[in-house]
């Protein structure tokens, strides 16, 4: 039979290339379409048929059909927004599940524990889920392995005596680690350490200065900058006798 693929768009990454070319040997006829010109379907007494503009010979093209099957495009789900805020994800541009990092950590998300596979990420192939699903096994089984889990000590702490618990750190946190709960001293920021990531994004937010991020704060920091400029002169002067000798 005579098979044609009208497409907006061909992608064959990897080695699906090479189906690409096996088909084109086989006389499978490719019609691209643009946007402003789609194909359209009609009915000759009963015959169905494309309506199509073929660029390539610059005309426009009615050919009989026998079968017609259809493409459809795949979407996220209408709940994304809400799925990737209760697992603390990212989305990408096109409102899929986003990696961490598409080559080190291809299977991890950006929270800790969760992990891709399948079309969450984007539309692939049958074999694509299936290695993915292979490696976030993977990522799973050393995780479960160990008997403890140690999480990082660049941490943020909140101290309750500034705090005034205006709730701009909660908002601020994009990993759900910080909540306010009522102490005896009035209502209070709690960090809880094992969610945290230790970006300081809520430090920035807090008006009283009562979150500090363990190992980064003003006083080391500050102490880091005023030894850098002490040491300065003298490596200059060092270089300079150096020189002179």
């Amino acid at each position: 039979m005579d098979i044609y693929v009208i497409y907006r768009d061909i992608r064959t990454y990897g080695f699906l290339e090479q189906y690409y070319k096996e088909a084109s040997e086989k006389s499978v006829s490719f019609i691209r379409y643009e946007p402003q010109e789609k194909p359209t379907l009609i009915d000759d007494k009963g015959k169905l048929k494309i309506k199509v503009k073929d660029y390539v010979l610059n005309k426009i093209l009615e050919i009989d059909i026998d079968y017609l099957s259809l493409a459809s495009a795949v979407i996220p789900n209408n709940d994304f927004k809400e799925t990737a805020k209760l697992f603390k994800v990212n989305l990408g541009p096109d409102n899929f599940f986003q990696e961490a990092h598409v080559k080190l950590r291809p299977v991890d998300c950006g929270a800790e524990g969760v992990y891709l596979a399948g079309s969450c990420h984007y539309p692939k192939h049958l074999f694509e889920t299936i290695n993915q699903a292979v490696g976030a096994a993977g990522r799973i089984v050393t995780l479960v392995s160990k008997d403890t889990v140690i999480a990082s000590g660049s941490v943020c702490v909140v101290d309750e005596k500034k705090c005034i618990g205006c709730g701009n750190c909660v908002s601020a946190c994009t990993y759900g680690a910080i909540e306010l709960k009522n102490t005896r001293l009035g209502k209070k920021a709690i960090v809880n350490p094992v969610l945290c990531k230790g970006d300081g994004l809520c430090n920035s937010k807090c008006p009283s200065y009562a979150i500090k991020l363990k190992h980064y704060t003003e006083e080391q920091i500050l102490s880091q900058i005023e030894s850098f400029w002490k040491s300065e002169p003298e490596e200059e002067s060092k270089e300079k006798s150096i020189a002179g000798v």
